[in-house]
């Protein structure tokens, strides 16, 4: 195993964010690190940028939550649009048991009552949840007679001005 300067536990093929910088760890050297963005963007980071700044290490975790935040709107039934999101989380293989997933109203918004839906996944599983979620969710959400709300705006018009 190789560890970026001794000091912090970083291992090629690790996902990482440092310094404004996000991807897989592809080459440790003696004076930068080699990461791939998830684009492809090949970064050459020097390795004084990473022993001085703050690493999170995405790889190096049994499993990661994946948050996501739905918003319904006001008249819409609350209880069924979190039944609904659970019911989703519960039937995806992908989404770990233990700990449980979490669905539950957020917060109160100015156009919509935002309920985040919180399951646990192992890391390599989280973007396929959380895309597969995020547009299984809304479409689950909407079939269930739940209505997406968007920011609106009244425009009020005096004719005496």
């Amino acid at each position: 195993m190789l560890y970026c300067l001794c000091i912090r536990q970083v291992r090629v093929g690790d996902f990482i964010e440092t310094s404004g910088i996000m991807g897989v760890v592809k080459e440790i050297g003696i004076f930068s690190t080699l990461i791939f963005a998830p684009d492809n963007k090949k970064i050459i980071v020097p390795n004084a940028k990473l022993s001085g700044g703050v690493i999170t290490n995405y790889s190096d975790v049994e499993n990661r939550r994946v948050d996501m935040t739905f918003g319904i709107a006001y008249g819409d039934d609350v209880k069924k649009a979190k039944d609904v999101l659970l019911g989703l989380v519960e039937k995806d293989p992908r989404v770990l048991k233990d700990p449980a997933p979490f669905v539950g109203v957020s917060e109160l918004g100015d156009s919509s009552i935002n309920i985040v839906c919180r399951p646990y996944v192992k890391p390599e599983n989280y973007w396929g949840v959380f895309f597969d979620l995020n547009e299984n969710g809304m479409a689950a959400l909407e079939q269930a007679g739940c209505s997406i709300p968007f920011p609106q705006m009244d425009v009020h018009l005096d004719k005496n001005a």
